[in-house]
């Protein structure tokens, strides 16, 4: 069935979710006028960029070295730097990332952190009534305007004070929007997510004296980071915006940008203003760019911490980049929990996170990031004890060097058997979560995400794969794996109930989790698998005939 956006009444699915829900000002004519326009000059070239991704992952695979690059020694070997850090940006000592739903969106911008990023990578579940919302409620919180209602209670929340600065985490170039078709083929989620945000919010941060902030994830290229400055340049243009006014920072969280980090700088340096490193991400990488290598099977997920030598490598060398080209670098998101642990659980978790932050300012890092509003005011006590001035940009190290052998060192400590069940309970749990529609999902006082939740996965696969052993010697193989699998399963519906396991989706759950921990080959991204389960998954939004004639734009059921 086909009908037009510009009908009085919007259908309704059986599941009581509008496919137009609060979508006519998000979804306008000259939004998706816009986002045509973007798809129409770019997917080809993110196409052909995903495509030399895939052939650098086979030629690594044969046995060609990850190493930095040859034809770019020059541009690293140079001094330069880019635009100067605009001066709202400059002091960022605490960020907090997470869920733009309206009721997290104002407990992240009313907590005292400096900057929310609202997280539509890997805190958001992609179902197109959530993306639409999430970006009607950043379009509110822009304009001040953003509100909530507490369904039980029926207390109002709105914003208070001065709130944090806001930033948008779109989703990177390797996911398709499924819900987006130009010429019959999805759409890069990327172009949505910056598109729609970008068009109804520029003009209106610049008149309030801010400007439209990104974060950018899951880079793997100075190509890749180039069409981003592309991307910028042309949306600028078409807003009549200054080139520059968009401002961006780039999560170094994969293997492979680490080798590239000054070229990605470099390409971005008309908007670039900070790097960030994302530990969970960043691991995940790791063992897909080394899937096939024995060398580099991992141990338990909890003993991979910045103390590590290749992490401690990847900050310091983020850093020493950094502040050489003249921008911000940001620490670690720490996605654990104290609250609603027992008393000598939360004194461990204050511990650890006061030992990571203060090791963050203490190697150089000009701010750092949490996942949970009670940990802003213990991060930024750190920061602001033990670093002089709103940065440390003007701190250069220039006393160690960070060598190939440096990022690839494996991870050393021990795989046991609560590590593998760790990996599969939480992995079931975070996978039913996501296909209700919640990407972030606190569990066991650690907040977990799609990027927690590709490592818990990954691992068990690279396990699999190498025959790893556990530390009581045992081999981890597929019959040790369902059993496992079969008592978490178990220990899963006593912990939430006999109703609610029975009301989920932990049976759909399992099955892709284990879809992915046991396939031959690696999946390359949960999301590619699993989106089709999730509501909503057959509403399509066709650009084409909006984007060639400017005529209404069609739904297709």
């Amino acid at each position: 069935m086909v009908y037009d956006t510009m009908e009085s009444e919007p259908r309704t699915r059986a599941d009581g979710v509008s496919d137009r829900s609060d979508s006519d000002e998000i979804l306008s004519r000259d939004a998706l006028a816009f986002v045509a326009r973007l798809a129409q000059r770019f997917q080809t070239r993110i196409d052909q960029l995903l495509g030399a991704r895939a052939e650098r992952h086979a030629a690594w695979a044969a046995g060609d070295p990850l190493d930095f690059r040859t034809d770019t020694r020059d541009l690293r070997e140079a001094e330069w730097k880019v635009d100067p850090i605009p001066e709202e940006l400059e002091r960022r000592i605490v960020e907090i990332t997470g869920s733009a739903d309206r009721h997290s969106a104002l407990s992240a911008l009313n907590s005292g952190a400096d900057v929310f990023v609202a997280d539509l990578e890997d805190a958001t579940t992609p179902t197109w009534h959530n993306l639409l919302q999430v970006q009607q409620n950043l379009r509110d919180a822009v304009r001040g305007t953003i509100r909530y209602e507490d369904p039980v209670s029926g207390r109002v929340q709105a914003l208070t004070g001065l709130p944090s600065i806001l930033m948008v985490r779109p989703r990177g170039l390797h996911l398709p929007e499924l819900h987006l078709l130009l010429e019959h083929r999805p759409v890069s989620a990327a172009l949505l997510d910056f598109g729609l945000f970008f068009y109804h919010n520029a003009r209106e941060l610049v008149s309030r004296g801010s400007a439209p902030y990104f974060c950018l994830s899951k880079i793997e290229s100075a190509e890749e980071a180039l069409l981003w400055n592309e991307i910028f340049a042309v949306s600028q243009d078409y807003l009549g915006l200054p080139r520059g006014t968009i401002k961006a920072t780039v999560g170094i969280d994969t293997l492979p940008a680490a080798f590239q980090v000054d070229e990605i700088i470099f390409a971005l340096r008309d908007h670039i203003t900070a790097m960030s490193c994302g530990r969970s991400d960043y691991t995940f990488s790791y063992v897909k760019t080394r899937r096939y290598d024995p060398d580099a099977v991992l141990p338990d997920r909890s003993q991979i911490t910045i103390m590590q030598p290749c992490m401690h490598s990847l900050a310091q060398l983020v850093i020493a980049n950094c502040h050489r080209r003249g921008i911000l670098a940001i620490g670690n998101t720490t996605m654990q929990i104290p609250v609603g642990a027992d008393e000598d659980e939360t004194e461990l978790i204050i511990d650890r996170v006061r030992a990571d932050k203060l090791r963050e300012v203490n190697d150089g890092h000009d701010g750092t990031a949490v996942a949970h509003t009670s940990l802003v005011r213990l991060a930024r006590d750190i920061f602001e004890t033990h670093m002089v001035g709103d940065n440390q940009v003007n701190r250069r190290r220039a006393d160690f060097t960070i060598t190939r052998d440096h990022l690839l060192a494996t991870p050393q400590g021990t795989r046991t058997e609560e590590g593998l069940r760790t990996n599969i309970r939480v992995g079931i749990r975070y996978v039913e979560s996501w296909l209700g529609g919640n990407g972030a999902v606190s569990l066991y006082n650690v907040v977990e995400n799609l990027g927690t939740a590709e490592l818990a996965r990954t691992q068990v696969w690279q396990w699999l794969r190498h025959a790893a052993t556990l530390d009581d010697g045992r081999r981890i193989d597929l019959a040790l794996y369902q059993r496992v699998a079969q008592e978490e399963m178990r220990r899963i519906e006593d912990e939430v109930g006999a109703e609610r396991f029975t009301s989920g989706r932990f049976d759909e759950a399992l099955s892709i989790f284990e879809t992915l921990a046991t396939s031959r080959e690696l999946y390359e991204f949960l999301p590619l698998l699993a989106a089709p389960f999730l509501a909503g998954a057959d509403v399509r939004l066709t650009l084409d005939t909006f984007a060639e004639q400017g005529t209404p734009v069609p739904f297709i059921d």
